[in-house]
């Protein structure tokens, strides 16, 4: 048998859209996502859809992950997607959390939301969903 390849780490952006200062759970998930191997941009507080889309761009992500506490998650969402489609990169996986209600969690993911995690999430499930879907979209040729 030869030898595997050097397998490169996961690339995972995390933005905080919005005008949300509370980034607690995004830098909590950031250090479970960092912990397990992958590599964590983070693009701070206050970043529009434009800016996440840009940098995850820039970056070569594989995913991205929005923190949203302030309401604003079916907006923020729905436009950092059409950016991605817009701009070619709607096989990034597109994952989040934050106050976000049961039916509001359903319209997101209708609308191409990979998977919505909300408070109480253990760090370890989000990081398994991660991992599995970045390798789902690599073995269907779409990363």
């Amino acid at each position: 048998m030869s030898e595997m390849p050097d397998i490169a780490p996961i690339r995972v952006l995390i933005g905080k859209p919005g005008l949300d200062g509370h980034d607690r759970g995004a830098k909590i998930v950031a250090r479970a996502l960092r912990d397990a191997g992958m590599e964590v941009i983070y693009t701070g507080l206050h970043q529009t859809p434009e800016m996440i889309v840009s940098a995850a761009l820039q970056e070569d992500v594989q995913a991205i992950g929005l923190s949203i506490l302030s309401g604003a998650h079916l907006t923020l969402f729905e436009r950092t997607k059409s950016l991605m489609d817009e701009r070619g990169c709607g096989d990034i996986i597109l994952f989040g959390g934050g106050i976000i209600p049961g039916d509001d969690a359903e319209a997101l993911v209708a609308m191409g939301v990979d998977a919505v995690f909300t408070p109480g999430t253990p760090t370890g499930k989000i990081v398994e969903y991660v991992k599995a879907a970045v390798e789902e979209r690599a073995e269907n040729g779409a990363s």
